[in-house]
């Protein structure tokens, strides 16, 4: 919080601390009282996932890349299984080694386990799990295919889908990683002028009411050249492809230096 003593403004700061379950190390070194909340240095059981050196899709196997593709995990189910061992208990779907797991302490260890890629069935975790994939057979192995175009179609997704559906879900996401290119790009653009400009606030740091003056109209200059930046930037991007909406985009550019400037007041002639 922030307070007002002797004519300065002071801030003060409160630090919480609680446990929580974490599958990776939390440097204590780092909280501002280590004493009383000292975390252990490493992890006795690391996560890590295990793959079968040959997942099929029926008869055919699977490439590396496709393998990869494969995301859906499902938690294993621990309740037809006994405690492994004297010193672990089992609760749900977990195996605790604590001295009492409803009120654990720093230092205990929780295990689960997750699959993906069923590909049989099973008495306990269910039937196969279906996939539709899109690639090139090559025997009875499923590898990338390379378009003539350079592109390379190594698809995998869950479930029975169409054709249609398949490249309907690419084209989402492609729409979707452009986009936010898009934004990180203007983005980048907004706090590079923001810190170019930086040096007007700072000659009028000593002076509140200037300085607020100063920091807004430094934050709409930012706002609309990095504006006019991208949308420039992405029209010349669209010439060759989409031509009319290159000079749309272009003409969109313009039009934030121009809200800029009509809002300056003319200069009045003698």
């Amino acid at each position: 919080r922030e307070y007002e003593e002797n004519g300065e403004i002071k801030k003060e700061t409160k630090y919480s601390y609680n446990t929580e379950w974490k599958s990776e190390v939390v440097n204590s070194r780092n909280f501002d009282r280590e004493i009383g909340h000292k975390n252990p240095s490493a992890m006795a059981v690391e996560s890590f996932t295990a793959v079968s050196p040959n997942v099929q899709v029926g008869s055919f196997v699977l490439s590396k890349g496709l393998v990869d593709k494969i995301d859906d995990f499902k938690q294993l189910s621990l309740s037809h299984l006994e405690d492994p061992h004297a010193d672990v208990t089992r609760g749900g779907d977990y195996f605790y080694h604590s001295d009492n797991p409803r009120r654990p302490e720093v230092g205990d260890l929780r295990v689960s386990f997750f699959y993906a890629g069923l590909s049989g069935y099973d008495p306990h975790l269910g039937t196969a799990d279906k996939v539709t994939v899109i690639a090139r057979q090559r025997g009875d192995q499923l590898v990338p295919y390379h378009t003539k175009s350079g592109d390379v179609l190594e698809i995998l997704y869950p479930g029975d889908l169409s054709v249609e559906e398949v490249f309907q879900k690419e084209h989402e996401s492609n729409t979707m990683k452009t986009w936010a290119l898009r934004a990180a790009g203007w983005l980048s653009m907004f706090v590079g002028i923001s810190l170019m400009t930086r040096i007007f606030y700072t000659l009028v740091d000593w002076f509140p009411l200037v300085r607020d003056l100063v920091n807004v109209g430094l934050k709409a200059f930012a706002l609309c050249v990095a504006s006019s930046l991208s949308l420039l930037t992405i029209s010349v991007g669209w010439l060759f492809y989409r031509p009319l909406w290159a000079l749309l985009l272009a003409l969109l550019s313009v039009v934030p230096i121009a809200v800029a400037r009509s809002r300056v007041p003319p200069k009045k002639q003698q």
